[in-house]
This record gives structure tokens, C-alpha cells and sequence, in this order.
């Protein structure tokens, strides 16, 4: 046997041909919606020069992925995975490619664009959500761990990265061209995805899919591990919202507007360094209990931002930020995926991801709140103490997520007790 390492392993991409298509999909999809998040705005502002409109279509490009995740999660227990990931990817390119089209017309339309960006985002949420679905499957529930952290580090990668590449390809060759990359990338993950295997979830009894998608969320309230688990990322999402106080702290900070840049990066370094170095996580023989610390680390590292009178020991934060914030996030994903059955993991996904997504508009709406009444330093120290308190009280009531392992009936519903 190979010896234990704090390593990512890497073994899954050379030896599951399934989950090699299923990582590559995932990345390309990752970088193309992030060139969709670039392009958008960037020909909106050139046509109209109005911010509002570029906020229009910002929101509805939410607006379709929140919709997208919930209606993925429950079209993905009720169809063959396969196909649903095939039809998402290949409608979301052919939104691409009419991105494209309108970008190169001598007159674009504005109307295009908006039902675009809704378009993409939800056809993109769709596929995303029913390619998470199928890991457990492809992979097996013993190697969730290094599933997860190669999936932490598609997704970090291309946050980082798209973003970039996008703004490269607009300023080279314009905004057309980078829809154009986006469609063929998008396209191109039907070539490795068309060889996975029919992926049918298990047969259920027909429902109207609110009182399906009604069904996963009673799972998620009732179980006393997921719930408790989904609890904790949504305090974690909500303070990831701090990001909109960095302009305010690297001026308390006395820094420029490159030191700035330099705080935004540290959160994404930090959890790269997670990702790279999560091996020890499959180790674990409490997972939850490490889910609980690893979150209270987060919560005191961004509360420790109201302490600082200089830049480099809140850079440092950050990255410790970053990081565990990160291998909070990979337990997340292994405890969700092993504790809940395959007829509801589309369901139990998609609820995950878009408590992501509501739980950082919560919080920035919270923190925006705050900052008015206190100063940066004040408000950041009181929003992360308040995250890290309410995680406290969270964690003694929920013994059920102190003591879950990863070895024991991982597909049976676990019924929430007096003690969860």
C-alpha cells in the first residue's frame, strides 16, 4: 500500500477514465463561465456605457443559475444523469455560440444578451449540478476525498484564471472571440462525456418536481449530519462576503491600490495551498468534528482583520483564511456526498450550492448593514466573532455532525434525533 501523504493525489485522473471526462468538463465549463462573467459586462458597458444595464444582466445570469441548480437537482434524480449532463453542456455552447454571433453583428442587441446571460447561467448550473451528482458514482464513496479536492481545484483554478484569460482575448482580439473560445470549449466536453456510462438514478415514485425539490429539502432539515452540514457552509458562504470591505480595510491599512489587489489574491492562494495539500483529509476518523474546527479557524482569522494596523499580518490572515476555508469546504462535500442516497444526491446538491450562492448575497447585504453603522476594522472584527459565535452554539447542539464518520452505512438516511 502507498504510504499516507498530506498530498493531493492525482491518482484518479490517470486511472478512471469516467472521472478524467468528468474533470475535464468541470474545467472547461469553469473557464467558460467565467469568460461569459468577463464578456458580458464588457460589451454591455461599450454599448450602452450604463452601469445599471451591466447589473441587469449580472442578475439575471443569477437569476438562471439559482433556477438552474434547483431544477437541475431534481431533473438529475429523475433522469439518466448521462443525458442530462450531454443535453446541459451542449445547450449551454449553443448559447455560446449565439453570444458569439450577436457580438460579431454590425448592430448587437442588447435584448440578446440579456436572454443570454440568462440562458448560459442556466443551462451551465444545470450540467454542474448533475455532474456533481455522479462523482459518488463514477468514483466510489471511499475516494470522495481526492474526487473532491481535484474538483476544489478546478474550480479554484478557473475562478483565478478564466477571468483573466477572458480579458486577454477580449483586448486581443475582442469581446466576439472570446465567446467563440467559450463555445468551443464548451462544445468540446461532449467528446469525452458522450463515452460515460448510462447513469439512471435509483427508481422512485413520480412527483410534481416543487414536491420533489420539497423532499430533498426535508432530507436536508431532517438528517441530522447534512443538516447540520449545510448550516455550517452557510455561515462560511456568508463570510466570504467580506471581500466587499477589502477596498475600505486597505485604506485603515495605509496600502495602494496594488496591496489591494494583493488581498483579494491571498484568499485564493491560501486555498490552493488547501487543495495541494489535502491528503491527509481521507485520513480522518472524525471528519465533522475537523468541519467544525476548520470553520472556527476561518471565522477567527477574518475576525482577526479588526486587529491589524498594517498589511503584511492581514495578508497572512488571509491565506490561513484561504486555507481553511478550503479544507472546510472538501469535508462539506465528502460528508453531503457520503450521507446522502443516490436517489436525492441531485437534490441534496443542488440545495448546497444555492445556499452557496444566497448565503453570500446574505452576507454582504449583512456586512453592507454593519459598515454603515461601524468603522472597517470594527466591522469586520464584530462579523467574524458573530460567525464564529453562532458556530459555537451550532456545534454543541449538533452532536450528530461532532461525531459522523465516513465508514459506517454511508448510503442509509440517518432521521434527525432529540440530540441533533
Amino acid at each position: 500500500m502507498a504510504k499516507p501523504s498530506i498530498f493531493l493525489d492525482f491518482s484518479l485522473l490517470k486511472n478512471n477514465a469516467s472521472f478524467r471526462a468528468i474533470f475535464c468538463a468541470r474545467m472547461l465549463s469553469v473557464f467558460a463561465l467565467g469568460m461569459l462573467a468577463v464578456g458580458v459586462p464588457v460589451q454591455i458597458q461599450a454599448m450602452t456605457g450604463s452601469t445599471l444595464q451591466v447589473g441587469v444582466a449580472v442578475m439575471l445570469d443569477g437569476i438562471g443559475m439559482f433556477i438552474g441548480l434547483l431544477l437541475g437537482g431534481v431533473l438529475a434524480d429523475r433522469y439518466d444523469r448521462r443525458k442530462l449532463i450531454l443535453f446541459a453542456r451542449g445547450t449551454c455552447g449553443i448559447g455560446f455560440v449565439l453570444l458569439s454571433l450577436n457580438a460579431f453583428s454590425p448592430a448587437p442587441s442588447l435584448l440578446a444578451l440579456y436572454f443570454l446571460a440568462f440562458w448560459d447561467g442556466f443551462f451551465g448550473a444545470l450540467g454542474m449540478t448533475a455532474l456533481m451528482a455522479v462523482i459518488p458514482l463514477i468514483v466510489g464513496r471511499e475516494h470522495l476525498a481526492e474526487a473532491g479536492a481535484l474538483s476544489m481545484l478546478t474550480v479554484r483554478l478557473g475562478a483565478i484564471l478564466s477571468p483573466a484569460l477572458g480579458g486577454m482575448i477580449i483586448v486581443a482580439a475582442g469581446v466576439g472571440w472570446a465567446f467563440a473560445v467559450a463555445a468551443i470549449g464548451t462544445l468540446a466536453t461532449l467528446i469525452p462525456l458522450v463515452r460515460l456510462p448510462s447513469m439512471k438514478p435509483e427508481q422512485q415514485e413520480p412527483e410534481h418536481p416543487l414536491r420533489a425539490l420539497a423532499s430533498g429539502m426535508q432530507f436536508v432539515c431532517q438528517h441530522k449530519v447534512v443538516g447540520a452540514v449545510v448550516l455550517v457552509g452557510l455561515l462560511l458562504s456568508m463570510v466570504g462576503a467580506v471581500r466587499i470591505l477589502f477596498p475600505a480595510l486597505a485604506l485603515t491599512y495605509h496600502a495602494d491600490a496594488s496591496a489591494l489587489g494583493l488581498m483579494y489574491s491571498a484568499v485564493p492562494l491560501g486555498a490552493m495551498v488547501g487543495a495541494f495539500t489535502s491528503g491527509w483529509v481521507r485520513q480522518l476518523a472524525r471528519p465533522g468534528l475537523v468541519l467544525i474546527g476548520c470553520a472556527l479557524l476561518a471565522f477567527a482569522c477574518i475576525a482577526s482583520l479588526g486587529l491589524y494596523s498594517h498589511l503584511l499580518p492581514a495578508l497572512l490572515a488571509l491565506v490561513c483564511y484561504g486555507y481553511s476555508n478550503a479544507i472546510a469546504s472538501l469535508l462539506q462535500f465528502m460528508l453531503t456526498q457520503h450521507h446522502t442516497p443516490d436517489a436525492l444526491l441531485g437534490r441534496v446538491n443542488s440545495l448546497g450550492t444555492a445556499q452557496d450562492v444566497t448565503g453570500d448575497s446574505v452576507g454582504a447585504l449583512g456586512l453592507g448593514a454593519l459598515a454603515r453603522a461601524l468603522a472597517p476594522l470594527s466591522s469586520v472584527l464584530w462579523f467574524g466573532g458573530l460567525a464564529a459565535g453562532l458556530l459555537v452554539l451550532l456545534s454543541l447542539a449538533a452532536r450528530g455532525l461532532r461525531s459522523a464518520r465516513l465508514g459506517e452505512q454511508p448510503d442509509a438516511p440517518q432521521p434527525a434525533t432529540a440530540d441533533a
